[in-house]
Formats: C-alpha cells, sequence, structure tokens
C-alpha cells in the first residue's frame, strides 16, 4: 500500500505526463521497470528517444525538486536506459535524460523541464 509521499509522487508524475504532452513529447511508457530499475517516463520528441525522471515536491522550501536526482540515480536511470534501448534493438538510436521538475503547492502546479539534464553515466 503506497504511502502518502509514494502517492503524492505518483500525482506528480501524471501531472508532469500531461504537461509533457503539452510541450510535444509522445508518451512511450509509464513506470517501465526491469531488473536493473525504473524510469518514469520514456517519451519521444522529434527525433530523440527521451527517458524522463519526474521529480515532485510540495513547496521548493529545500531548493529545487530537481536536484534530488543525484549522480547515483543517473547512473541507475542510464543502466535502465541502455537496457531499455538494447532490448528494443534501438541501440543506435539518438537519446537523451531529461528531468521534470514538479512544484505542486495546493492546486498550483510549476513545472521545470531540463533538457539534456544529465549524460549517459555508465562505468
Amino acid at each position: 500500500m503506497p504511502n502518502r509521499n509514494q502517492k503524492f509522487g505518483k500525482i506528480g508524475e501524471s501531472l508532469a505526463v500531461k504537461h509533457l504532452k503539452k510541450k510535444g513529447y509522445r508518451i512511450l511508457e509509464r513506470n517501465f521497470r526491469n531488473a536493473l530499475g525504473e524510469i518514469d517516463v520514456i517519451a519521444r520528441q522529434g527525433g530523440s528517444l527521451v527517458f524522463i525522471e519526474v521529480k515532485s515536491r510540495r513547496s521548493d522550501r529545500y531548493g529545487s525538486p530537481k536536484f534530488a536526482v543525484t549522480p547515483a540515480k543517473q547512473k541507475k536511470i542510464s543502466m535502465v536506459a541502455l537496457s531499455y534501448l538494447k532490448a528494443m534493438g534501438q541501440s543506435h538510436a539518438k537519446a537523451r535524460f531529461d528531468v521534470v521538475a514538479v512544484v505542486s503547492d495546493n492546486d498550483i502546479h510549476r513545472f521545470e523541464i531540463i533538457r539534456n539534464a544529465f549524460e549517459l553515466a555508465y562505468p
């Protein structure tokens, strides 16, 4: 059973997906999981495959949620993305990593899309 923060995160993710669609992203997958981890959203924008991490907060009192995508998280996302590309036969596809920061204070939602938020972080 999801706790309060997990429920809030799922709401933030749904809000982010709606925002991404308005910005021209075509959503391919949500919550893609494999043995290596999870990617919140996989989308296509223009000619690029985009792996998206969504971070939500109730306020930015402690800084933007985008700063919660640590180097360790980037490495995990990179590993899952490489696995996805291989499984889909798209190892040579143009791809990037975006982060969507969502701040939801009551019914006011602010979004920040950070394109190319980080490079492939793989050993």
